[in-house]
């Protein structure tokens, strides 16, 4: 069986590795001059910091797929955060998450009083939630929805409130506004409205707690060049600078594509990108929110812990600026990621690096070009809020916008692949089997179970085992 991968996103990388392992001929065509998706590094005068995915979340699945694609754990270090991640409020209130439960118990009853055994019911909820969720919902497809609605599954939904937001679920628990913050900003992890993403997301952070936040040393995109290497050994063909031009169709099977002028034959064809209408039947899918990142090489270190973030007087402001009017946030919440903090690798003796994410529309209707003043008021911002004198130490400064994210082709501009919206999630996400075409499969962000690296890993054991069962199929028939 041959089967070619469009994308080599870390959702192609483990399919491909997955499917030859049972002896499938794989061929990768990616259309960038390497491999990683949004898995890449920023790289300058001796810095480096990763351009994508920071916070590392589910480590155990992380350890569990690495491992199904033959890297063992001495291959890779995974470093926990604890502290996890420190949140700063517009009144001065700072709030530190830990993964001992006993210590966050402690921490809430410092900065908010009274709401200690809330958040014990808040953990104990969910870890029931989570365990039932993973089974029915992360680890299945859905190229039925009927296969969805099952009694059970009804049941969890109905239990969550799935018809609720994150923020009116999560302050079902919690009284302090703060606090439902707190727990409900998670959903920006994949590009979602905390206003309006369905509960089922209240997940996330209680999986923070329960599983932990940690670091890749070394930065979360050197594990590109580990499955790289993987895919070597294992005989897979790679083609970078590989844009797809054209595919031929016949009925509804794909039966070649064209690559660089030269025409390619497969049994099977494989999406790893972020534009799902080759996946379903055409409708208008809504994207992620967007963002504007700053990597900023600093000519100091800082003691500053790896992961906050910094909220603004009225954080739902920020959201319907990004999510509902869709301007240039006048007063937005912002994040930063200082890996220098656990890893002096990643830049010269002394000095250290910075990323800063701030979200924003997905809209092509905003120059970001003409955004020069806003930058600095940014800037300006995190010097203040987070890193004294950051600016007299800033060596060099690299800035990306939605505009960069248009050009590479991630979906409608938004960084996450489409939106986690209720009509988006679950059975009505993009399959991993295409409904319009009978040898067409997908995987990554914009397709089943969605975001998050651990979470497009599923995807693709899920891709894998859909495609395999196809075949045997095929040819017992």
């Amino acid at each position: 069986m041959n089967v070619a991968i469009i994308g080599g996103g870390v959702g192609g990388m483990m399919t491909a590795l997955l499917l030859a392992k049972r002896g499938v001929h794989v061929t990768i065509f990616e259309k960038n001059e390497r491999l990683g998706g949004r898995l890449s590094f920023i790289e300058r005068d001796g810095f480096r910091i990763d351009a994508g995915p920071t916070i590392v979340l589910l480590p155990e699945k992380l350890r569990a797929f690495l491992s199904d694609v033959g890297i063992e754990e001495d291959e890779y270090e995974l470093v926990s955060c604890d502290p996890m991640y420190t949140i700063h409020f517009a009144d001065g209130t700072s709030y530190t998450k830990y993964s001992d439960e006993k210590k966050q118990r402690e921490e809430i009853r410092r900065v908010f009083p009274g709401e200690e055994e809330r958040f014990v019911r808040f953990m104990r909820d969910m870890n029931t939630y989570f365990t039932t969720g993973e089974r029915l919902i992360l680890t299945k497809s859905f190229l039925n929805k009927k296969t969805f609605f099952t009694k059970e599954t009804l049941a969890l939904l109905s239990r969550m409130r799935a018809y609720q937001s994150v923020k009116t679920n999560v302050s079902r628990y919690f009284q302090d506004e703060r606090l439902q913050l707190a727990y409900s900003l998670q959903t920006l992890y994949i590009g979602g409205n905390p206003y309006a993403t369905p509960s089922l997301y209240s997940l996330v952070s209680f999986s923070e707690h329960a599983h932990g936040v940690h670091y890749v040393k070394g930065g979360y995109a050197s594990l590109v060049s580990l499955l790289a290497k993987k895919l070597q050994q294992a005989g897979v063909t790679v083609h970078v600078q590989a844009p797809v031009k054209r595919y031929r169709v016949n009925g509804k099977k794909v039966e070649s594509i064209e690559v660089n002028g030269k025409e390619y034959q497969f049994d099977a064809v494989i999406m790893n990108i972020d534009e799902p209408t080759m996946m379903a039947k055409k409708r208008t899918w809504h994207p992620s929110s967007s963002c504007v990142l700053l990597y900023i090489g600093l000519g100091r270190t800082y003691e500053a812990p790896i992961h906050q973030f910094f909220l603004p007087p009225s954080f739902q402001q920020h959201m319907e600026d990004v999510f509902v009017r869709q301007v240039v946030p006048s007063d937005p919440s912002f994040y930063t990621f200082y890996p220098s903090a656990l890893d002096r690798s990643l830049a010269p003796e002394g000095k250290s690096v910075l990323y800063v994410l701030i979200p924003v529309p997905a809209s092509r209707d905003i120059d970001w070009t003409k955004q020069q003043d806003w930058l600095e008021r940014i800037v300006a911002e995190v010097e203040k809020r987070a890193f004294p004198n950051m600016k007299q130490e800033i060596e060099w400064m690299h800035v990306r916008t939605p505009q960069h994210a248009w050009q590479e082709g991630l979906y409608g501009g938004g960084m996450f692949g489409i939106a986690p919206t209720l009509f988006q999630s679950g059975p009505f996400r993009p399959q991993v089997k295409s409904t319009l075409y009978e040898n067409v499969y997908g995987v990554g962000a914009s397709v089943h179970p969605g975001g998050g690296v651990p979470i497009v890993m599923q995807g693709a054991k899920l891709c894998t085992e859909q495609l395999l069962r196809d075949w045997s199929e095929q040819r017992w028939s």
